[in-house]
């Protein structure tokens, strides 16, 4: 049989109303019987029920996260950092990697105060008969929530520019084409606007398509373009996990970075600086994203349509030495 706070009264010696200000940090307790509580509590362990405390407060302090993958690396760290935010904030994150709508309908059972939504592939429709506060997260269009948009077009756009400045004219992009993934179309665009603005052709040695996201895509179609008689002196790429099989190819082929060819990379997260060869990349830092998306729910929370409907973040590009003037030289 549970523990009830009629228990942990009775072996306190207290009232029932004491114990439940102790229960709930009351500063109508004193700090002696509070103490005194709370260890007798522990004794008996004593679990609160949140849910009847929920129904009485109207208030779980738990926000619910809907998460498309568990694949990708950068997706995993910014939900860690999110997990960070909620906490400092004295708050409880549920995470469910369902469909969409079946994962808010479990969370409106839980009765979470907010819920924060990675776009998938398919567009997000405003289906859900609830009132509950919705953050997106995705790429801005025709948006039922507000959403926070970090701009995966502009991060590849500065990342051009950002070798152009250095002198390259041969500069290739490896990504994932896809034709539903809004992100990973942003990021194309952002590519082929650049180049374009500077002045450089966009022909089949300037994009380099993957066949997804995963490493082993990354090192695949990097070896089939160093395997090419006309090699870039700069590479931009999708992701991380892209990254990390890009460098195994470049190192195969015998390339040092940033001396033969120079790497950014999207996905401003801090594993870029841990790689064997730490990639200067592109993108809103992570931590600042955590930050912003739940700042931006609680906001919600706090007071409905407080939030415009869109926020676009600004990218930053972090340095760290893998980008250079070219000195590209061929391979043996």
């Amino acid at each position: 049989m549970s523990v009830t706070i009629k228990d942990i009264a009775q072996v306190s010696g207290v009232s029932y109303s004491t114990v439940s200000k102790a229960l709930n940090d009351s500063p109508l307790v004193k700090p002696d019987t509070k103490k005194k509580i709370l260890q007798v509590a522990k004794d008996l362990g004593y679990t609160p029920n949140f849910v009847a405390k929920n129904l009485v407060s109207k208030k779980s302090n738990t926000i619910g996260l809907v998460w498309p993958t568990i694949e990708q690396t950068a997706l995993s760290t910014l939900v860690t950092e999110i997990n960070k935010q909620v906490v400092k904030n004295n708050y409880f994150m549920m995470l469910s990697i369902n469909d969409t709508n079946h994962a808010v309908e479990m969370f409106q059972k839980f009765r979470v105060d907010g819920v924060i939504i990675f776009e998938a592939e398919t567009p997000l429709v405003k289906t859900f008969d609830s009132n509950l506060p919705i953050l997106t997260h995705g790429v801005s269009s025709n948006n039922p929530y507000p959403i926070i948009d970090v701009n995966h077009r502009k991060s590849i756009y500065e990342a051009v520019l950002y070798l152009n400045r250095l002198g390259h004219k041969k500069i290739s992009y490896v990504g994932f084409p896809s034709q539903t993934d809004k992100r990973q179309i942003e990021k194309l665009k952002g590519f082929r606007v650049a180049m374009n603005e500077i002045g450089l052709k966009v022909d089949e040695d300037s994009i380099i398509s993957t066949d997804g996201l995963t490493w082993y895509d990354g090192y695949t179609a990097a070896k089939k373009l160093l395997q090419r008689s006309n090699l870039p002196t700069a590479l931009i790429n999708g992701s991380y996990d892209l990254s990390l099989g890009i460098l195994r190819a470049v190192n195969e082929f015998n390339l040092k970075v940033p001396e033969d060819i120079s790497i950014i990379s999207y996905d401003n997260i801090p594993q870029m600086a841990r790689l064997e060869t730490p990639l200067t990349s592109v993108g809103v830092p992570v931590n600042q994203l955590a930050e912003k998306m739940v700042n931006s729910l609680l906001d919600l929370i706090n007071k409905t349509n407080s939030l415009p409907l869109i926020e676009v973040m600004e990218p930053e590009i972090t340095k760290r030495g893998s980008c250079s003037n070219p000195t590209y030289k061929k391979a043996d």
